[in-house]
């Protein structure tokens, strides 16, 4: 469910048109919704309670950094799961207790440790035995204990996009299960470590219940195992991977989900971890584009937007779809056309839709692309000297930009000319 609808014609985000957040701002721009954030994360926390677990909702941040995005998560309960410093950073500036962020991530650096340890964040998920010897040396050098998981590779297909897939041997992610035991005595023995936890993540946009219940009752012999050897197992970092529907897939519920995790783990005694991104954003936003002209080719007819491949990656890079709808509500009678729909970046891959039935639209229109709110903002780049679209969050009747869209000269401030290139004469 979401926020966005037709009034009188007029497609809203709660209680304000997305036409008028457009004269404001421009376009393209991503939209948000709170009401839809505020919901989603709702229900997940109750399923997860009316399962009985004792459960915290990380955010994955990766999924979209805005700070207010976070915010509204934080002040409804929700910690952070983080994978780079700049994302930990963000997440206090947003509010986020450390004592409720987890660090997950295979390429974690000295320095992004030496942080992480510094704020005292909850839970560092270790994803290597150099990882591992580099933490307990970083952690006893600065006087402190750390509580750590052993992110589990469990083998684990979670029939979801190959890009997006983590769980299988063949991932980059995590350590192969057939050696967790080897190395969680390894981290028994390390000083300033405290592995507590296990930590999974089989991959994103999931379909299906199947895989995280093969992956969940690995996890549960592997904690029984690993309490035999004396490691004090009390958290299980479940990652997350939900699926939302974009092109009508039927993802399992949240109620589903947090019953398959009481039904594989929930007398094991553990308090648990899901780290939810797509689940609680996906469906909240928006991208807003302007219609800059329909161009009829040789074969086929293109509505060309102001919105690009640097503005929405998915379809790019994943061949991801996204609901397309005109702002202004058409009418029964109107029949809609196939087009292609293609943004202003010089490659062919700049295109959102092939031949999707579209109803008829001319220069000045405005278009929606529905379920962005995950792996929209977050992705964007300024490839074409393109700036970054602007996005606004909307609360109610009110809306608010929550990140500016720079200037040209602000972009190219950036820039440095090395001194050899200095237009000052030299007397030669």
């Amino acid at each position: 469910m979401n926020h966005f609808d037709y009034q009188d014609g007029v497609l809203f985000a709660e209680g304000v048109s997305i036409p008028r957040i457009a004269a404001d701002v421009g376009t393209p721009f991503y939209c948000y919704s709170t009401a839809t954030i505020e919901r989603h994360y709702t229900v997940l926390a109750e399923s997860l309670a009316a399962a009985g677990l004792k459960a915290t909702i990380c955010f994955a941040c990766k999924a979209n950094p805005n700070l207010a995005v976070i915010r509204t998560l934080s002040r409804l309960g929700a910690g952070a799961d983080v994978v780079s410093e700049g994302e930990l950073r963000r997440a206090l500036a947003a509010g986020v207790p450390a004592e409720r962020i987890v660090f997950s991530g295979v390429g974690k650096t000295r320095d992004e440790l030496a942080f992480a340890i510094e704020s005292g964040i909850m839970q560092i998920n270790v994803e290597s035995e150099p990882e591992l010897l580099m933490l307990s040396e970083l952690a006893t050098a600065a006087g402190r204990e750390i509580e750590v998981a052993i992110r589990v590779n469990p083998d684990v297909d979670a029939n979801t996009h190959a890009k997006i897939t983590t769980g299988k041997k063949e991932n980059k992610f995590g350590i192969e299960w057939t050696r967790v035991r080897e190395v969680y005595a390894i981290a028994r023995a390390l000083p300033g470590l405290v592995p507590v936890a296990v930590a999974c993540h089989i991959g994103s946009q999931l379909t299906e219940i199947g895989p995280f219940r093969e992956a969940f009752l690995r996890l549960r012999d592997l904690v029984q195992v690993l309490r035999s050897d004396g490691t004090d197992i009390r958290r299980l970092d479940l990652g997350g991977g939900l699926g939302v529907p974009y092109d009508g897939e039927t993802p399992p519920s949240p109620a589903a989900y947090a019953g398959a995790i009481a039904e594989t783990l929930g007398d094991l005694g553990c308090s648990v971890l899901v780290e939810p991104g797509r689940l609680l954003v996906g469906n909240a936003g928006l991208l807003v584009s302007s219609v800059v002209r329909v161009k009829t080719g040789a074969t086929r007819t293109f509505v060309v937007v102001d919105a690009a491949m640097n503005d929405l990656m998915r379809p790019a890079l994943y061949d991801a779809y996204h609901a397309i709808h005109p702002v202004t509500e058409p009418s029964a009678e109107v029949e809609a056309v196939p087009v292609d729909i293609v943004g202003p970046v010089c490659e062919t891959g700049d295109t959102f839709a092939r031949q999707r039935p579209l109803p008829p639209v001319q220069a000045g229109d405005l278009l929606v692309f529905a379920t962005a709110g995950a792996y929209g903002a977050a992705m964007a780049s300024t490839y074409n000297s393109r700036p970054l679209v602007p996005e606004v969050m909307v609360n109610g009747n009110r809306f608010a930009v929550v990140r500016v869209r720079p200037s040209y000269e602000e972009m190219i401030a950036f820039d440095r000319l090395p001194d050899w290139q200095s237009d000052t004469k030299t007397g030669q």
